[in-house]
């Protein structure tokens, strides 16, 4: 395990690795499977040794609205602030495929703030991480129509999925953009004319997303 938690976290010291090894506990969750829910007592923090984690903001309708994917090596800010201050979650965090994680007992996360540097210098990169990724939503949502938002919104699942092949449903785009699946449907057709990509029964195809929609 020390081996494993050293290539994913390659800025961690040895002794707090050790450590890490020692007093954490893996999880493993399937794909699909909620792993923080909104209003969730948060009882340790979260690092993604292996997988894929998506971020959502759930509002008092139980509307989902996409935030940001947690990968390998990156931590769950969030429950890094909830686990020291032992606040509720208020995002809702749900595995994208087969994901292992590494929770870390509310006990030691502040102690190792104090104790270890790379520790510090680790959970600050990860708010930063965060918050920017939260700046770029930000962005196209306050500034940026439909049209490019949902480019976004591709283009961001493509990358961090590794995949040009989507399998999103137009209903499901929806709900994470916080619009009607008539838009959405609409869009995806104008990106499929437009030779952007493709439109399949089980999945969406990417072919180029880096040209600019006229």
């Amino acid at each position: 395990m020390e081996k494993e938690l050293k290539a994913k976290f390659p800025g961690l010291e040895n002794e707090l690795v050790k450590e890490m090894a020692q007093s954490c506990i893996i999880r493993t969750i399937k794909e699909g499977d909620v792993i923080i829910q909104s209003g969730q007592n948060i009882r340790s923090a979260l690092l993604i040794i292996d997988g894929l984690v998506k971020i959502y903001r759930e509002d008092e309708e139980g509307h989902e609205f996409f935030m940001y994917y947690l990968d390998a090596g990156k931590a769950c800010a969030l429950s890094l602030v909830c686990a020291v201050k032992q606040e509720t979650s208020e995002i809702m965090a749900k595995a994208v495929s087969d994901t292992t994680l590494l929770a870390i007992p509310l006990t030691v996360v502040d102690q190792w703030m104090i104790r270890y540097k790379s520790w510090a210098q680790f959970a600050l990169a990860s708010y930063r991480e965060r918050f920017e990724e939260l700046l770029k939503t930000i962005d196209h949502i306050a500034f940026r129509n439909m049209d490019e938002r949902l480019v976004f919104y591709l283009k961001r699942h493509q990358e961090k999925l590794g995949s040009n092949q989507l399998q999103l449903s137009f209903t499901e785009i929806a709900q994470e953009l916080n619009s009607s699946r008539e838009v959405i449907s609409r869009l995806m057709k104008k990106l499929s004319d437009k030779g952007l990509l493709q439109l399949h029964r089980t999945h969406i195809e990417i072919i180029n997303l880096e040209k600019v929609l006229s």
